[in-house]
């Protein structure tokens, strides 16, 4: 079962990774094209509020409610059963969220001082982020129900359309700057549009995969449906639970807006580097291994399921430990290779950069949440990660004033502001933890310490060669070509260097199959 697990996950890490290069490029064409200034910080708040709501009701609590009731459904139901759910659940959830979107399009100025309160100092940048969210709101409706469709096609082992969805926002964006923008008055509105067209594509896309597997819904409304309620239960606790990270980049963007400007939008390409190996490889084992713990609860199976969270954790520090090094020691020669362009200036960079070593420090928790929590959910126990979810978010707040307060007056607000993520990320990943080997759920297999060894001898010969590229060179004198070359020699070097050093030290491929051999 190991060897399906990471062909799947294979599969979905492989379409993700097509979707961040998209996203990197276009990242680098917002950043070319638009800058770090009010109207991109306008832009970036405006699209957040959505996406936010996203996280936390589709991708996050909706998912992790919604799968294992689905595969609970799947084992045991029967199809008829099984169709009749998801018909009621398609209708329910688009009434709710049509009745949100509408609410939400009204209260856009509320929303814009709740999510950043310091835009109103700015009566410009203020208007032109509410118009912007008022455009981008109804992404919402078509996002969550392509989350829906995404949900099923994974629990019946198809992953590879829900993974290439993202694709399709990519290139909306990227279309929307290039084509769209110069027609109108405010540019930078074209984003917000192209949005919008996005969310419309990545639901129809997927469409015609559940029609073929005979799943396609017909909407229903459900109130009174026993699998709906069970969802409803579920999804309350799993707020909190699944997408702390989320809220922890909300509180950072609402103190952000009362830094200096700019500060928003270096977060931001900050947060998107982070996002790379956490969307290809965390997403990915998180999407995969959700429906397999839940297959194996549902078929009482604690032994297996124990094993197959060994799997995925060890998977987590085989990638997790050395990509964070890799963000943190290339930070600055990755932002500037990306970013640093026209309207995006070398003091950018150099923002955006330090702000990537604080986010780099928590990718580990990061990962790690992404791994665990489906430990909970598939168990239906969203309460506990909600509960530590709570104590996350309190520890992000109190440290990232903190930080804020003692980095501020050099500027560097923001930086402090990703280091508290960081921190908040590991503190919660190691409560989660903590409390699955308390409780048995999680028996860590043989081995541990000798792979740990292996892994962190091979991260610091890696380590000596980063140094040496991070300081050897001045990459802001550069043309693109000679930084891409130059960084994408030492990423290749400080691979194969890991790599070498894993082989060397004895690490081989049976060593990542104990969860199912054991």
């Amino acid at each position: 079962m190991s060897k399906h697990l990471l062909k799947s996950t294979a599969v979905v890490g492989g379409m993700t990774l097509g979707s961040r290069i998209l996203g990197f490029i276009r990242d680098v064409v917002i950043a070319r094209y638009f800058g770090a200034d009010a109207g991109t910080d306008a832009f970036f708040v405006a699209f957040k509020v959505p996406n936010l709501f996203r996280r936390l009701f589709a991708e996050g609590a909706f998912s992790q409610a919604f799968v294992p009731v689905l595969a609970d459904y799947r084992e045991n139901r029967g199809l008829d059963a099984t169709r009749a759910f998801l018909d009621r659940t398609a209708g329910t959830l688009a009434l709710i969220l049509a009745l949100a979107v509408g609410v939400g399009t009204l209260a856009a100025p509320l929303l814009i001082l709740l999510f950043a309160p310091g835009f109103y100092q700015n009566p410009e940048q203020y208007g032109l982020s509410v118009e912007m969210l008022r455009i981008v709101f109804p992404y919402l409706f078509f996002i969550c129900l392509a989350a829906f469709s995404g949900g099923v096609l994974n629990t019946y082992g198809h992953f590879a359309v829900p993974a290439f969805t993202p694709v399709l926002l990519n290139l909306s964006m990227i279309a929307a700057a290039l084509w769209w923008s110069p027609q109108l008055p405010q540019p930078i509105v074209a984003l917000a549009f192209g949005v919008l067209l996005a969310g419309g594509l990545q639901l129809g896309f997927q469409l015609p995969a559940l029609w073929r597997l005979g799943l396609l819904p017909r909407p229903r409304l459900g109130w009174d449906d026993p699998g709906v309620r069970r969802i409803a239960r579920l999804m309350a606790p799993a707020v909190f639970g699944t997408s702390v990270g989320q809220l922890n980049l909300l509180l950072n963007t609402l103190i952000a807006s009362f830094l200096v400007s700019g500060s928003v939008s270096w977060l931001y390409y900050s947060d998107r580097l982070v996002e790379f190996p956490l969307g290809i490889f965390g997403v990915a084992i998180g999407t995969v291994i959700l429906p397999h713990l839940s297959k194996q609860h549902a078929n009482l199976d604690p032994a297996a399921f124990s094993r197959a969270l060994d799997w995925a954790l060890r998977w987590m520090v085989l990638i997790g430990l050395p990509a964070a090094l890799g963000l943190a020691l290339l930070a600055q020669p990755l932002v500037y290779t990306l970013f640093q362009y026209e309207r995006f200036s070398a003091h950018d960079a150099e923002m955006a950069a330090l702000s990537l070593m604080g986010y780099a420090v928590g990718l580990l928790g990061f990962l790690g949440v992404k791994v665990l929590v489906p430990g909970f959910s598939a168990r239906q126990d969203l309460a506990t990660p909600a509960r530590f979810g709570v104590y996350t978010v309190g520890v992000n707040l109190a440290t990232g004033l903190l930080l804020v307060w003692l980095a501020a007056p050099w500027g560097l607000g923001h930086a402090g502001l990703a280091l508290a993520t960081a921190l908040a990320a590991l503190f919660n990943a190691g409560l989660l933890l903590a409390r699955l080997v308390r409780e048995r759920v999680y028996r860590p297999e043989p081995g541990w310490p000798g792979f740990l060894l292996r892994v962190g001898l091979a991260c610091a010969v890696m380590a000596g060669l980063l140094i040496h590229a991070a300081g050897a060179y001045a990459w802001p004198e550069w043309t693109l070509k000679a930084r891409a070359l130059h960084l994408g020699l030492w990423i290749g070097l400080g691979f194969a260097a890991y790599l070498a050093c894993l082989a060397v030290s004895g690490l081989r491929p049976r060593h990542l199959l104990l969860a199912e051999t054991a």
